[in-house]
């Protein structure tokens, strides 16, 4: 198998009515990382899972929490996330006015810190702030629903910033979120992301070690 990124199943897609199942399930196909998907119905159109529904899915889980927070003003709850469980802490760019202080707390909680761009937020919103980042979350859809198809100029985006890191002889990592498929995923790799989101795409397409190996079988191939 190419171990050249990491997938990270959206549990977006996943089935709500048996989330510790699909996390079992997940950790028996040999997946590693789950990207929580957490919407407050403000900074976009839906509404999803919180701190409380993170901490009973810890209990039974030794997945890495991949937590994304598509929420207004996310340095309220960062604490509550990192006790309820959550491995990596990801707030957007755009949703909150002290960007560099949110980042700066979550590294002292515990957690990994990580920056998400909206597809149409330029790369000098984190430009500076790339060398106390885990991780920067470029978004190929506009974030709120799941199932949407990839938006192409951000390809593009992810080698800008694949360009940016490597200037600065930086380890950070690049995340692709937004209708990611085995399709895409060899030119996502070959651009720089080296974590990987999909939901449908995946969740839609059991069993998950099966389709665990499309993806990294595709990327082995695109390479090639």
């Amino acid at each position: 198998m190419n171990e050249s990124f990491i997938l990270s199943p959206s549990l977006l897609s996943a089935d709500f009515g048996r989330f510790a199942g699909e996390l079992a399930d997940l950790e028996d196909a040999g997946v590693a990382w789950a990207h929580l998907d957490v919407m407050d119905g403000h900074f976009v159109p839906n509404i999803t899972f919180g701190p409380p529904i993170i901490k009973r899915l810890r209990q039974k889980s030794r997945l890495f929490f991949d937590t994304h927070l598509m929420i207004e003003r996310p340095e309220r709850y960062l604490a509550e996330f990192r006790d309820a469980g959550a491995d990596l802490i990801c707030v957007h760019a755009e949703s909150t006015v002290h960007l560099e202080r949110a980042c700066a707390e979550i590294a002292r909680l515990g957690a990994r810190p990580a920056v998400a761009l909206n597809p149409a937020t330029p790369l000098s919103a984190v430009e500076y702030l790339l060398p106390q980042l885990f991780m920067v979350l470029i978004m190929s859809v506009n974030p709120g629903f799941g199932g949407q198809s990839f938006i192409p100029f951000c390809l593009d985006k992810v080698r800008d910033l694949r360009a940016m890191i490597n200037a600065r002889g930086l380890s950070t990592h690049i995340q692709v979120d937004g209708g990611v498929t085995p399709e895409n995923t060899p030119a996502l790799v070959a651009a720089g992301a080296d974590i990987l989101v999909s939901g449908s795409a995946f969740f839609g397409h059991p069993p998950y070690g099966e389709r665990l190996r499309t993806f990294h079988e595709a990327a082995r191939q695109g390479s090639a």
